[in-house]
């Protein structure tokens, strides 16, 4: 077996789970978020678009973990819980064997949770388990389970913390490959070679990057443009260990800046550490954003603050590394100790015809925040 964590460690989450689930008055649960699997029975396979799930009430009996017979293997490998039932596609009717697994745990006609908000579960999908499920009470029990996952035990910071050796070497390749004459697909093979290399897992969100004009929008991949002296370069990335992610943002420069985008960079960059320092166990989340929009509105930048300041960050599946920690105004979460979370300033200025990308990842401790780039958040500026 190669669990990712103790036996008794799987068991402590299960029984808050259990807690968690009897407070919101469920007398079950039906987990079919990957995340949620992955954290709850330890099965850890990307073949989330099949129908999976683990089963269990909110009594002592065993969690029962539903796959595809293809699947066992990985099951037998990563999962703790002994209850494994396969399904053959596509002789069998896949979802009508997960109910029965419901109705086996005398579940019938009591109120169950599901992950009704997972990308795993599409919409034509979910009302086909529904009406499969038609003799229970099924609410969306999404965040509940979420809500566990989002402060971390020190077997999973361990992992955050292995995550960040391979994404600092991302960081690294960074500075060595960008340069004139390279296009960004080059700078990405030499980002993803150096953290794969290092030992990294796959990520759940492929790298962004964008050069150049390019810098003035979001979430753009690379592509084939070849870099040129002076250009601006953003790349957003992670590195993984056992699927806990550790992400890292940052715009570098390829050549002396103009005046305008240092006064830019230096705002974003004084907004995240603004906002890092308001971090602490018991703080509510909206205090850091609110706190990090201050330096960007002394200098009219406010206006092209429009993405979320920060975000949990965790185990995680494509299409996302993202959990439910919204670090925004309004947000009325609280911090702490043992979060992980995701703090980063985007400022994009069409009009101006480039933007500029500064954060990373955090955990936070008792006395305040890691930061876990290794390289700061200073402007490079690359020869």
């Amino acid at each position: 077996m190669r669990l990712a964590f103790s036996e008794s460690e799987y068991r402590e989450r299960l029984t808050r789970a259990r807690a968690a689930l009897r407070g919101a008055g469920f007398d079950g649960y039906i987990a079919v978020a990957p995340e949620h699997l992955y954290y709850l029975s330890g099965f850890d396979s990307h073949t989330y678009w099949t129908d999976q799930a683990c089963v269990f009430t909110v009594g002592d009996d065993a969690p029962t973990l539903v796959i595809r017979d293809t699947e066992e293997g990985g099951a037998a490998e990563t999962a703790w819980t002994r209850d494994v039932r396969s399904y053959h596609f596509p002789r069998d009717d896949s979802l009508a064997f997960i109910a029965s697994v419901v109705r086996d745990k005398g579940l019938s006609g009591k109120r169950i949770a599901a992950d009704l908000r997972t990308f795993a579960l599409p919409m034509a999908r979910g009302r086909q388990l529904l009406d499969k499920l038609g003799f229970v009470t099924v609410e969306d029990g999404t965040a509940v389970i979420a809500a566990l996952r989002v402060v971390k035990s020190a077997a999973e910071i361990a992992y955050v913390r292995q995550a960040a050796r391979y994404a600092n070497a991302g960081m690294e390749a960074v500075f060595r490959a960008a340069r004139p004459g390279r296009t960004e697909i080059d700078v990405a093979a030499e980002i993803e070679y150096a953290v794969r290399s290092g030992g990294s897992d796959s990520s759940a969100m492929p790298t962004w990057m964008s050069s150049g004009d390019r810098t003035a929008y979001s979430h753009l991949t690379p592509t084939e443009r070849v870099l040129q002296p002076g250009d601006l370069l953003s790349c957003a990335f992670a590195g993984v260990a056992r699927r806990y992610h550790c992400s890292m943002y940052r715009t570098v420069a390829l050549g002396e800046p103009s005046r305008r985008v240092r006064e830019v960079y230096e705002a974003a960059r004084e907004a995240v550490e603004t906002g890092a320092r308001e971090a602490r166990p018991g703080v509510r989340a909206t205090v850091l954003e609110e706190a990090a929009v201050e330096p960007l509105r002394r200098q009219g930048l406010d206006k092209y603050f429009a993405q979320r300041f920060g975000y949990g960050v965790s185990a995680g599946y494509p299409p996302s590394w993202m959990e439910p920690l919204d670090i925004v105004r309004g947000s009325e979460q609280r911090l702490a100790t043992g979060m992980v979370f995701c703090l980063h300033c985007v400022l994009k200025i069409p009009e101006e015809r480039f933007g500029v990308l500064v954060g990373g990842d955090y955990i936070l401790r008792e006395d305040g925040v890691e930061f876990l780039d290794a390289s700061g958040l200073g402007l490079r500026i690359l020869g």
